[in-house]
Order: C-alpha cells, then sequence, then structure tokens
C-alpha cells in the first residue's frame, strides 16, 4: 500500500487540505473540535507528516547537524548531552551516522541535503583542508579532536593533561614500570600518548608503547602482544574505555589478577566503564560542557562575525576497582 497523503486526511475528515496542514502545523485557523476530527483521522490512516518537506520550506531549520561514529560508545553518550544543550538553545538535532559501511562524507552531505544550519562533527577523520572547504559554507564545529583548520571552531578535552592524570595516578600508587597502548590514528591518540611519555620521562621512567587503537579488537591484540613478555610491567594505561574492555578480559582470561597483578586505566569515562564486572578505572571527559560548547560555538557562529575558536576543558581522574596500590 502507498504512504497515506494530507489528501487521504482531508478525505477522511471531511475538511480540505489547508485544513490538515494547519493541524499538522499546530498553526492557528483549526476550532479543537476539527483538531481532534483531523487527528483521528490521521492516526486510523496511519498518516505521517513529511517533516523535511516543511523544513525546506523554511527560510532557516533551527537545525544542527551531527556526525558521529556509530561503533563509539564515547560519541553515543556526547549525543545524548547534545540534545539537552541544543534544546536549551531554541535548536533542534538531525543525526547521521558513520560506520564502516557509510562515509563520513556521505553522512555529512545527508546532513546538508536537511539544510542544517550548521554542522557539529564529532571526532572527525576529514583532513584539515576538507573540514576548512566544508567551513566556508555554513559554521563548522569540531568536537573530541584537536585540529587547526580555517573557519573551524574546535571543541576538545586537554587530553596531554588526561593522560598525566592517568600515569601520575599509578605513579602515586607505587608503580614504576608502566605500559601505554597506543590509540593509532583515531582522534586524541597523539595527545594522550604524547602526554603518557612526558609523564613518565619526567618521574625518572622509561616509557613503553604498545600499537594498539579504539577498539575492543585493539585492546584484545594488544594485551596478547603484552602476554608474551609482560616484563616487569604492573599497570597500564588503555588509550579508551573500549580497548580497555578487550585489554582486560584478554588479561584476565590469561590468569593475571586485575588489579591484583596489574592495574589498568581506560579513557572516556563511558557506560561501559561504569559495568559492575567492569568497573574501570578512567579519565573522564566531561560530556555536557563538551556539549554545551560545541552548541554555543555553532548558534554564536550563525548569529554573529565572531572569528572560530578553540574551546579545552579539562578532564579528570575516576578511580574504580581496576587500579590499586603496588603489592
Amino acid at each position: 500500500m502507498s504512504r497515506p497523503t494530507m489528501e487521504d486526511v482531508a478525505a477522511r475528515a471531511g475538511v480540505s487540505r489547508a485544513l490538515v496542514s494547519i493541524v499538522y502545523r499546530d498553526a492557528p485557523g483549526a476550532s479543537e473540535a476539527t483538531r481532534a476530527r483531523v487527528l483521528e483521522a490521521g492516526a486510523a490512516l496511519g498518516y505521517r507528516p513529511d517533516h523535511r518537506a516543511r523544513l525546506l520550506g523554511r527560510t532557516r531549520t533551527r537545525l544542527l547537524g551531527v556526525t558521529f561514529d556509530v561503533q563509539a560508545p564515547f560519541q553515543g553518550d556526547l549525543v545524548e548531552a547534545l540534545y539537552a544543550a541544543a534544546e536549551s538553545s531554541g535548536y533542534d538535532l538531525a543525526l547521521n551516522a558513520v560506520a564502516r559501511t557509510r562515509s563520513e562524507a556521505r553522512a555529512i552531505q545527508s546532513l546538508l541535503d536537511y539544510r542544517c544550519e550548521a554542522l557539529i562533527l564529532l571526532g572527525p577523520q576529514l583532513s584539515a583542508s576538507a573540514l576548512a572547504d566544508l567551513a566556508t559554507n555554513q559554521p563548522v564545529v569540531v568536537v573530541a579532536r584537536k585540529v587547526k583548520a580555517a573557519g573551524v571552531d574546535v571543541v576538545r578535552t586537554d587530553d596531554l593533561d588526561g593522560s598525566r592524570q592517568a600515569v601520575r595516578h599509578l605513579i602515586d600508587l607505587g608503580h614504576r614500570n608502566i605500559l601505554h597502548v597506543d590509540g593509532g590514528k583515531a582522534p586524541g591518540a597523539t595527545e594522550r600518548r604524547t602526554g603518557y611519555r612526558n609523564t613518565m620521562r619526567r618521574a625518572g621512567l622509561t616509557p613503553v608503547v604498545l600499537p594498539g587503537g579504539p577498539t575492543e579488537n585493539h585492546g584484545v591484540n594488544a594485551a596478547q602482544t603484552f602476554l608474551k613478555d609482560p616484563g616487569e610491567i604492573t599497570a597500564a594505561t588503555i588509550f579508551n574505555d573500549r580497548a580497555a574492555v578487550g585489554f582486560l578480559n584478554t588479561v584476565r582470561d590469561s590468569g593475571l589478577r586485575v588489579p591484583d597483578d596489574l592495574s589498568v586505566i581506560g579513557y572516556d569515562n563511558t557506560t561501559l566503564a561504569t559495568l559492575t564486572h567492569i568497573d574501570l578505572t578512567t579519565i573522564a571527559q566531561p560530556t555536557p560542557a563538551l556539549a554545551k560548547l560545541a552548541v554555543e560555538r555553532a548558534t554564536v557562529r550563525l548569529t554573529t562575525k565572531t572569528p572560530p575558536s578553540e574551546e579545552v576543558v579539562a578532564p579528570h581522574l575516576i578511580p574504580r576497582s581496576t587500579t590499586s596500590p603496588r603489592t
């Protein structure tokens, strides 16, 4: 069966198409009785208004377009915070996911097709030049990635300091041989790796970095490499919570006790870290603050000629049961 139209609703309710439009736009001009009759007719037919068509008829859509990685728990947490921040500013969000079978470029184009007034890109992989090109036509806010691109606003966490906090926590617990599992080419990986190395060297300790990445499988692979020759390592900082989960499961399956034999710290403070059977010590990125700043930057750029800026927020350590004093 074809999708019910506004004309079908009008015929069933015995009113004009214009009156049906008034009711579904919640505009003045229809009595309460007529509204009830039109909505009842629409419900009976299974009619759903075409909100995209309505948006195309407006001068302004008041939509902020957001791209996010469908497999990244931290970005999912950010999206939830962005909804609250956008609503309080009088805007709505249009989301488009990036996945293995869906490119970032395609997700962005879909948002532009919906006439989003500004773009908020969560951990984008686009080059700086591509981001700058995108920003020539509408405000672009990059979240959770350090990048310098002409015309682009950046809102991020101080990953250097977050990594420093993780290492200092382990050092304060008495650990001296501390491993870092790298994030590969993921946004934030360079800063977290640098923060780890700098903090270790300042403490007179030797950095040990294993290749890794942002997924559970990256954590599994890093743990397997570590277990071949653990040496005197008693603690590890992992690029993010997701990789930390893969790392934790693998070292525990090998017979190592966490935290008695090995202390582990993640990064992001996602919902994964809070699960009872994981209870991961981690570095929290304050998602409400990041979301609020991202929406502020997008809306300010829409209404003023303020130049783009970089906003950096402070992370903080959340200790849980995967770290303990060295025994």
